[in-house]
C-alpha cells in the first residue's frame, strides 16, 4: 500500500513538474530573448500588421530568372524590414511578406518595380553588373586628417570574388574618371575613381548625409529584377487591427479554456481534474512547439488552435465514458481505468487520423492563412493525442495510486439510454432531405441570377478594405457619406458599385471595390485619414485579381474533394467495410449541404476561410461517425451467438456513445461560441459556420450515419443476422 501511494505521489509530482516546466517555457522562455515562449512565436501579417504581396511573372520566365527575381525581391524586402520573408508559390509566383512596415502603400508601389541597376563609365559602357556586389551598407565615421572632427558618410561595398577581379580592372582603367550608378534610367550617384581597388571591399565617399548614403545603399542592394512581374494578390494590415486580433483571440481562448475545464471537472470529477491538468499541459506544449519549430501563427491559426482545444477534450470524453461503463459492469476501478484507455484507443486514433488527413491536404493545397490554420490544427491533433493518451493517464493513475479509489470519484454507467434512433430513421431522413433539397434549390436559383453564393474577393477578385472608424456609423450613413468619397478617389462613376458592410458590435466596416492600384490605395488611405479621422494603422486592404479568385475557387473544391476521398479511403482500410465508408460519404455530403444552406440563408461571405471551415466540419463530423461505427464493429464481434438483431446492435451502439456525442459537441461548441462572441470579424467569419457545422455534425453522426449503415447492411443478400 505504501509503495502504491509512493508511486502515485511520484506520478503526480512528475506531472506537475512537467506542467510547471512547460508553462515556464511557454510564458517566460529560456533566455533574454524569451526563446521558446509565446513571445517568440512568429506572427503572421494579419496579427503583426504589414504587407503581403504575391507577384506573377508576365510571359515566359526560366527557373533561373525566377530564382534571380526572388533574390532581388528578398533584398528589396529586407531593406524595409529584416524580418521580411520571400518564397516561391509554384513556378511563376513569388510571395513577399513584410511585417511591421510604417508606410505600407509606399512599399506596394515600390517593391515590384522592374527597375534596372547599371554601372556606366564616361564612355557610356556598362562596366559592372549588380550580381558582382554581395552587399551595400551605409556608414558614418569621423573624417581623417585636418578636419578630423567632421563626419563623413560612405557606402561600403562587399564584392564577390569575380566582382573583385572585374572591379580591379575597371578602377585601373578609370582612375580620375566618374562611374555613374544608374537605376531605372536615372543617375543616382556618380563617384570618382581615386585609385585601383583590388580587394573585396570598396567605398563610395562624398555623400552629403546618412540618409543619402542609406538610399544609395538600398538602391544598390535591390539591383534589378530580371523578369516582368505583375501583382496578383496583396494584403495591407494595420498594426492596430493586428493587435486587436491578438488580444481578442487570446481572451477568447482563455475564457473558452476556463469554461471547458470547469465543465470537465463537474461532469467527470477526478478524471475531469486529470483531463484539465493534461489540457493545460497541451496548451503550453502547443505554444512551445509553435515557437520551437518557427511555425507562423496567423489569425485562422489561432482559431485552429482554440478549436483544437475543444476537440482535444473528445479523446478524454471517449476514455472516461469507457471507464464508467467498465465500473458499471462490476469491474474494479483500476481495471476500469486500464480497460477504458485500451478500448478507446482505436476510436481515438481513427478519429484523429481522419482530421489530420484534412489538415495535411489543407497544408498541401492551401496557401497563406489557410496553410497557417492547417499547420496549427495538425500540431494540435498530434499533441492532443499525446495529452489524452499519455498525460491524462499519468495524472489519473497517480490519483488512484495515491488513494482516490472510490467508484463515486469516477462515476459509473449502470444504465444505457434506450432511444430508438434507428426506428426514427424516416423522420431524420425527411428533415435532412428537406434541408439538402432547399440548399440545392437555392444554389440553382442564385446561379440563374448571377453567382451561386456571396463570394468574397478571395474568389471573384477586387479590393476589400477593413476600416476601423473612430465613431460608430449606421449603414445608411456609410453608404451616403463614405461610399461617395471613396468613389471620387477611385474614379468610380457609381457609388452603388461599392459594397459596404458593418461588422457587428464594432466600429469596423468592410468595403469592397474594384481592384485598386497602389496609387489609388494611397489616395484612399489619405482621404480616410483627412475626412473621417481614421488612423492609418486601423486600415487593412486586400487585393486579389479576378484570375486568382477563380483559381482559388477551383482549388477550394479540389481541396474538399481530395480530403474527403482520402478520409474515406482510410475508413475503408481501417474498418474493412465498404458499407461504413459509403454511409460516411452520404453523411459528409449531408453536412456540407446543410452548412452551405446556412451560408445561403445568412448571406455569409465565401472566401478562403470557407475552405478551412468546410474541411474542419468534415473532419469533425467524420470523427464522431467513426466513434459510433467503432462501437458497432465491437458489438457485432461480441455478439457471436446472434442474440441481437442488427437494428438492436445499431441502437445499442448509438446509445452507448450518446454521452460522448453530447459532451464533445458541447465542449467544442463552447470554444467556437466564445470565438464568435469575442473574436474580431475575420474570426467571427470562421466561427459562425463552425457553430452550424458542429451542431449539424453531431446530429448527422447520431441520427443519419447509423441509419444509413443499418439500411445498407440490412439490404445485403448475405446478411442473415437479422431482419430489422
Amino acid at each position: 500500500m505504501r509503495d502504491r501511494k509512493g508511486s502515485g505521489a511520484l506520478k503526480l509530482l512528475f506531472g506537475m513538474i512537467l506542467l510547471g516546466f512547460m508553462a515556464f517555457v511557454a510564458f517566460v522562455g529560456f533566455d533574454e530573448q524569451q526563446y521558446g515562449s509565446l513571445y517568440d512565436v512568429d506572427l503572421g501579417l494579419d496579427l503583426a500588421g504589414g504587407v503581403s504581396i504575391t507577384y506573377q511573372a508576365v510571359g515566359d520566365a526560366s527557373g533561373e530568372a525566377m530564382s534571380d527575381a526572388k533574390e532581388k525581391l528578398r533584398k528589396r524586402a529586407e531593406s524595409y524590414s529584416t524580418e521580411a520573408s520571400v518564397y516561391m508559390e509554384g513556378d511563376k509566383r513569388i510571395c513577399v511578406d513584410i511585417p511591421n512596415v510604417k508606410d505600407a502603400n509606399k512599399v506596394l508601389e515600390e517593391l515590384g518595380k522592374p527597375g534596372a541597376l547599371k554601372f556606366i563609365d564616361e564612355k557610356n559602357q556598362e562596366v559592372l553588373l549588380p550580381e558582382h556586389i554581395k552587399t551595400a551598407e551605409a556608414r558614418s565615421r569621423r573624417s581623417e586628417g585636418v578636419n578630423s572632427n567632421s563626419i563623413e558618410y560612405v557606402v561600403l561595398l562587399t564584392l564577390t570574388d569575380e566582382g573583385s577581379k572585374v572591379f580591379a580592372d575597371v578602377t585601373d582603367k578609370n582612375i580620375g574618371r566618374q562611374i555613374a550608378i544608374v537605376f531605372d534610367g536615372e543617375v543616382v550617384s556618380a563617384p570618382r575613381v581615386n585609385s585601383k581597388i583590388e580587394s573585396l571591399y570598396a567605398e563610395i565617399t562624398g555623400l552629403e548625409s546618412l540618409e543619402s548614403a542609406e538610399n544609395l545603399a538600398t538602391t544598390i542592394r535591390i539591383g534589378a529584377i530580371p523578369v516582368e512581374l505583375e501583382e496578383v494578390r496583396s494584403d495591407v494590415v494595420g498594426a492596430k487591427l493586428g493587435e486587436k486580433a491578438i488580444h481578442t483571440s487570446l481572451l477568447a481562448g482563455a475564457i473558452g479554456l476556463a469554461i471547458v475545464i470547469l465543465l470537465m471537472i463537474i461532469l467527470y470529477r477526478v478524471p475531469g481534474i486529470a483531463a484539465s491538468l493534461a489540457l493545460l499541459c497541451y496548451v503550453t506544449m502547443m505554444i512551445v512547439v509553435l515557437a520551437g519549430f518557427d511555425i507562423t501563427l496567423t489569425l485562422p491559426g489561432i482559431a485552429g488552435m482554440i478549436l483544437s482545444i475543444g476537440m482535444a477534450v473528445d479523446a478524454n470524453v471517449i476514455i472516461f465514458a469507457r471507464i464508467r461503463e467498465e465500473i458499471g459492469s462490476g469491474t474494479t476501478v483500476r481495471t476500469a481505468i486500464n480497460n477504458g484507455f485500451s478500448k478507446a484507443l482505436s476510436a481515438i486514433v481513427d478519429g484523429n487520423v481522419t482530421t489530420l488527413i484534412s489538415a495535411i491536404i489543407l497544408n498541401i493545397l492551401g496557401s497563406g492563412t489557410v496553410r497557417g490554420f492547417a499547420q496549427t490544427l495538425a500540431v494540435g491533433i498530434v499533441l492532443s493525442m499525446v495529452s489524452s493518451l499519455g498525460i491524462t493517464r499519468l495524472f489519473l493513475t497517480g490519483f488512484y495510486d495515491l488513494g482516490v479509489k472510490g467508484k463515486g470519484a469516477y462515476g459509473e454507467t449502470k444504465k444505457t439510454t434506450k432511444l430508438n434512433i434507428i426506428g426514427k430513421r424516416p423522420i431524420f431522413f425527411s428533415i435532412s432531405g428537406v434541408a439538402i433539397a432547399l440548399s440545392i434549390g437555392l444554389l440553382i436559383f442564385n446561379a440563374s441570377k448571377g453567382e451561386m453564393m456571396n463570394y468574397s474577393i478571395d474568389f471573384v477578385g477586387g479590393t476589400s478594405s477593413t476600416i476601423d472608424l473612430p465613431v460608430d456609423m449606421s449603414l445608411e450613413e456609410i453608404q451616403t457619406k463614405i461610399n461617395p468619397e471613396i468613389a471620387k478617389v477611385i474614379d468610380e462613376n457609381n457609388s452603388s458599385n461599392i459594397v459596404s458592410n458593418k461588422v457587428v458590435d464594432s466600429t469596423q466596416i468592410i468595403v469592397r471595390t474594384k481592384t485598386l492600384n497602389p496609387d489609388e490605395r494611397t489616395k484612399l488611405t489619405q482621404m480616410l485619414k483627412e475626412k473621417f479621422d481614421v488612423a492609418e494603422d486601423g486600415i487593412q486592404m486586400q487585393n486579389i485579381s479576378a484570375a486568382i479568385g477563380q483559381e482559388m475557387r477551383r482549388d477550394a473544391l479540389v481541396s474538399v474533394a481530395v480530403a474527403t476521398l482520402c478520409m474515406l479511403l482510410y475508413i475503408w482500410f481501417r474498418f474493412r467495410n465498404l458499407t461504413f465508408a459509403a454511409a460516411s460519404v452520404f453523411t459528409l455530403l449531408h453536412d456540407v449541404f446543410v452548412v452551405i444552406l446556412a451560408y445561403l440563408l445568412f448571406n455569409w461571405t465565401v472566401g478562403t476561410t470557407f475552405i478551412a471551415c468546410m474541411l474542419t466540419i468534415v473532419g469533425y463530423s467524420i470523427n464522431a461517425t467513426i466513434v459510433i461505427f467503432d462501437r458497432v464493429r465491437e458489438n457485432l464481434s461480441l455478439d457471436s451467438h446472434k442474440r441481437y438483431t442488427l437494428k438492436e446492435i445499431f441502437n445499442l451502439s448509438i446509445n452507448q456513445t450518446m454521452t460522448r456525442s453530447i459532451y464533445t459537441s458541447l465542449t467544442t461548441l463552447i470554444m467556437v461560441i466564445v470565438l464568435a462572441i469575442v473574436g474580431v470579424s475575420a474570426i467571427r467569419e470562421f466561427a459562425l459556420p463552425l457553430i452550424v457545422g458542429v451542431l449539424c455534425g453531431g446530429f448527422s453522426s447520431v441520427c443519419i450515419a447509423g441509419g444509413l449503415a443499418h439500411l445498407m447492411m440490412r439490404k445485403k443478400p448475405a446478411d442473415t443476422t437479422a431482419q430489422n
